[in-house]
This record gives C-alpha cells, structure tokens and sequence, in this order.
C-alpha cells in the first residue's frame, strides 16, 4: 500500500487524469481522488472534504488554471496547486505562479510530479503550521488567557466600533461594568489558584447569559466589561439584571468548601451624545463603584448629575493630583502636640509628644487638608506611597533634630499613622527597619498607629506587624479607639503600648453622659491592660479638666495646640 493522498484533480480529460494518477502510484502514493471540471463542481468539492492537493489543467471550456487558482485560495490558502499542462507558455506559467500556484508542469515531464506533490506538501504542512502559530498569536493578543473572553484591547476597540456607529446612525448600546463582590475572600481562604478557577467557571456564565452579537471581557483582575450592541437602556438593565442574579445564584464548590459571591454593575447607554472610549468606561466604571458603595450586589445606572457619581469622579480626580504631587514632592509635614493631662505635665511618666500629619499644596501653593484627599487616596490604594512618604520625612525630620539637640531633644515619641493598605503590604516593614536605620534614629522615638477598625479588619495580621514593629524598639498605638465598638478583650491580644480614645466621645463628654461614660470605661480598661491613654479631639479646657480627674494620660486636640508645619531644626 502507497501512502495516502487526496486529490482534487480539475482535469476535463479522463485519459489524462488516469495518467497523472498512475504517475502518483508509481511514486508511492496511494491517491483517494474526485475529478471536476468546472467551477460549481470544483466548488462543492472544495466545501464538502478537505484535499491535501490540487492538480489542475490550464485550459478547460470555460475554465481554466486561474479560475481554479481563485477558488483554492479562497476556500484554504495553504492547500498546494500544482498546473499539469501540455499548453502553457512561460509568461503565462510565471503569471500563474504569481497568482498562487506552487508549481506548474509540463504534460511530457510528468517525471517531475512526485517530486513537485513531496515538496509542495511538506511546504503547505510549513505554511499551515505558522498559521496556527500567527493565529494563535493574534489570538493571545486580543484575548484573555486565563478565562479566554475577549481582553481590555479588543473590548476598547469594539467599543471603539460601537461609539461611532452610535454617531453616525443614532443607534443605541450600553455598557457595562461588573466588579465581584467578596472575591478576595475566595483568594485569601484558598488560594490564587481556586480564585483563578472560579474567574473561568463566571466567564463561561456570563457569555451564556447574554446574546450572540454581545462582546464579554474580562478588564482585569475581578473587573469585567460587556458590550451591548443595539440595545436600549431598558433591555439593557434587564440584561444587566439577568447577570447579576446568575452571579448571586451560583455556587462555587472548591475542595469541600461552598462560596457565594455578588456582583456590582455599573450601566452607561451609548447614543450620539457619547464622547470617547476613556470617558466611556470610567463613567461605567464610577457608577460600578457607586453600586458597590450603596451596599453591592447592585447595578447603578450612570445619568448625568448623579451624586453618588460626582463624588466619584471628583474621587478620581483627586487620585490624580495625589499622585502628581507625589512626584512633585508637593507634600507637607505637620505636627500636633500631645500634652500631659496633669498640671505639672508627668503625666504617664513622659513629658510633650507629637504626632506627625500631612498635609498636600496645591499647584498655587494653597494648602490642601487630609480629610479632602484621604478617601479618595484609600479608594484607589494610593496610601502606602503616601505612607512612605510621610514615614521617610518623619525620620528624616527626627535624625536632624536628634542631631542638632545632641540626643536630648523633644522626649517623644512621635506618632506616625499607618493605613490598613500599608499593614497588607508584605514589604513595608521592611521599609520602616530601612528607614529607622538610614537615618540613625532611636527606634523608641517613633510610635506608629492604626486605627482600632483596620486593626480589627485583619486581627493575626496587625498582631504579628504590630510585634515585629515593637521588636525593632518602636512603639505602637491603637487609634480612634470605641469607634468600631469592638470588645475591650481584643486589648488582650493586640499588644499595643497607647490607646487613644476616640474623639467622637470626647469631644461631648462635658455635656452627654454617656459618651463620659464611655471615655471613662475606655481609659480604665486601658490602664488595667498596663497602656497609657491618650484623649482626642481636645478643644477647651473644661474637656482636659475632666480628663485629667479621670486620669487619662494625655490630651490632644485644638483646645491644647492646632497643627504646625514641622520647622527645619
């Protein structure tokens, strides 16, 4: 037996087919064959099976070499056309291989045929291979690799696609923008891995939920994006309504846990008034945030005016400036005294302290305050670079006014605020033991401090930061204390040097009862768990009476000193 071959002959004489064919025999080959000598017969014979060879004359009635050409090129380009000819000149045999024919052969040489079909076969397996490889390649660039949806490029061009058909034909679409609710839940009980899968088991869904002609994407991370072409505002929430009840309704079985998950969706109509690509998608995006703000598992329509949407956007805008001021070193450090309550300032066994805050300048130099660009800087985990920034210029502050007082200078120590980002940060102790150490200073100078909420949020996690912290010789504080109402025996794990008791309570001790009630039980549990305490939010004098009578340790707050910007020592 030869080895097998397929071949389209597009011959119209039989006597000549028989003979090309026992040419092919006597080379080994074993050819399966279908003989047409038209185009209707050469084109149901191209849809129908796949050939690894066609052999054609040049001229045939009303058809020839070219048409043949012309058909195999449109049905597979990499399907190898071989002219077998007792007619054909050279001009018209160098224009037919122009046209895509790989070789053309005279009828009195068939001598050349098998070795003509070997090559051109091992050629068109060549050619079919670095397609499949340019396809995948073109695929890998327009696709996402983990769930195989459409990625972030070809989503922005087909938006692209959707936006001008929406200008020039005032037709309308939408977009949507989906972001999982509690997926970091799955990551962090078990693992990247099962997180990975479940990304692939929603992306399967969620292309099953909507029609044919809309686009699915996956934007990044947990993000997703859909296209809505052709589709009013009201089909457009009812599809945006099927997805997000899919979600909430599926099961993610993961090893021998079951996880449920939410989505929040974001809706912006496309029409004629629609600007570009950027401005398209971070309006979808905000009202997919205003979504996840107003309780999650949600969809938040964009509409021009919205509060929740101003917000924001003025939230992104601000995300900007902080990070161009940022790199423009446009920050500034301030400092807010912390005094004794008592009288002759002994209080606690420690004289005046500082704790150490930031400030931001405008590009006019006007001064900007936290509370303006704080939310803003934790919505879009900015905050451990502003945390660097304000550990790197506390310690730069405090080895140059350790150097100048000879290291008998302000007792200390100072505090320095941390975000809950900066706790999840693996490398930012490092960066703290960097810092303490480059600038020489005295580890028990320093005293960091988060708040009693984000310390909560991740309790093992803050206790083992917390110890390493304490282990290098810095203090620690726990700040804003009574805000997240949490138990007084988390004071038992959290090994804490100062609780500062939150503002809230104090700043109306003198007139409420119960917020007197509260400091008080503050202060007690405090010192019976061996911390010093410190009052915020201080603002007259009666205050730090009351304070002091208590027996809290220190007072802070603008009844004591208002925020300074730190001076060069």
């Amino acid at each position: 037996m030869g080895k097998p071959l397929s071949v389209l002959l597009v011959e119209d004489s039989e006597d000549d087919a028989l003979l090309l064919l026992r040419q092919l025999r006597n080379g080994g080959w074993e050819p399966e064959y279908l003989r047409v000598d038209n185009s209707e017969a050469m084109q149901m014979a191209l849809k129908t099976r796949d050939w690894d060879l066609v052999i054609t004359d040049h001229n045939m009635p009303r058809f020839d070499s070219r048409d043949a050409l012309a058909l195999v090129k449109a049905a597979d380009p990499d399907i190898p056309v071989i002219i077998v000819s007792g007619t054909i000149g050279e001009e018209i045999a160098v224009t037919a291989m122009k046209s895509g024919a790989h070789d053309y052969i005279m009828k009195d040489n068939l001598a050349r045929l098998v070795p003509a079909v070997e090559r051109e076969l091992k050629d068109a397996q060549v050619r079919r291979a670095h397609r499949e490889v340019e396809q995948t390649i073109r695929h890998m660039a327009y696709h996402d690799p983990l769930t195989n949806l459409v990625n972030r490029i070809e989503f922005e061009r087909r938006l692209r696609r959707a936006l001008a058909d929406a200008r020039e034909h005032r037709r309308h679409h939408a977009l949507l923008y989906l972001d999982l609710d509690q997926f970091k839940i799955i990551n962090d009980t078990s693992g990247h891995i099962a997180g990975d899968e479940l990304l692939r088991q929603l992306a399967i869904l969620l292309h099953e939920k909507v029609r044919d002609r809309d686009t699915v994407a996956r934007l990044g991370g947990d993000e997703f994006g859909v296209l809505l072409e052709h589709c009013p505002a009201d089909h457009a929430q009812q599809i945006a309504e099927t997805l997000r009840q899919a979600v909430k309704d599926f099961r993610f079985i993961w090893q021998d846990k079951v996880f449920s998950i939410g989505v929040s969706i974001g809706l912006i109509g496309i029409t004629e008034v629609s600007s570009s690509v950027k401005e398209v998608l971070s309006a979808a995006d905000m009202a997919c945030y205003a979504a996840k703000d107003l309780g999650r598992n949600r969809i938040h329509v964009y509409t021009e005016g919205d509060a929740e949407l101003a917000l924001r956007r003025s939230e992104m805008q601000w995300a900007s400036h902080i990070t161009q001021a940022l790199e423009e070193d446009r920050f500034l450090l301030y400092q807010q005294a912390i005094l004794p309550a008592a009288d002759d300032k002994t209080a606690g066994g420690g004289g005046q302290q500082y704790e150490f805050l930031v400030r931001m300048r405008d590009k006019d130099g006007g001064l900007i305050l936290p509370e303006v660009f704080i939310p803003a800087a934790e919505r879009y985990s900015l905050m451990p670079a502003l945390d660097r920034w304000v550990v790197n210029a506390a310690c730069s502050h405090l080895a140059a006014l350790h150097d100048k007082t000879g290291r008998t200078g302000k007792p200390g120590p100072f505090f320095i605020n941390l975000s809950g980002a900066s706790l999840g940060d693996s490398t930012f102790f490092d960066f703290i033991r960097q810092m303490v150490q480059q600038h020489g200073i005295p580890p028990e100078s320093v005293c960091f401090e988060v708040t009693e909420t984000v310390a909560i949020a991740n309790l093992s996690h803050t206790v083992e930061f917390i110890r390493e912290i304490r282990e290098l010789g810095c203090r620690f504080a726990l700040d804003d204390f009574g805000s997240g109402m949490s138990s007084f025996s988390y004071l038992k794990t959290i090994p804490v040097d100062y609780l500062k008791i939150d503002g809230g309570f104090v700043q109306h001790m003198t007139t409420d009862p119960m917020d007197y009630a509260i400091v008080e039980a503050i202060n007690q549990i405090g010192h019976v768990a061996g911390l010093r305490t410190i009052a915020e939010f201080v603002e007259n004098e009666a205050t730090r009476l009351k304070l002091r009578a208590m027996g809290v340790d220190y007072v802070q707050g603008y009844g004591i000193e208002r925020p300074e910007p730190v001076e060069k020592p």
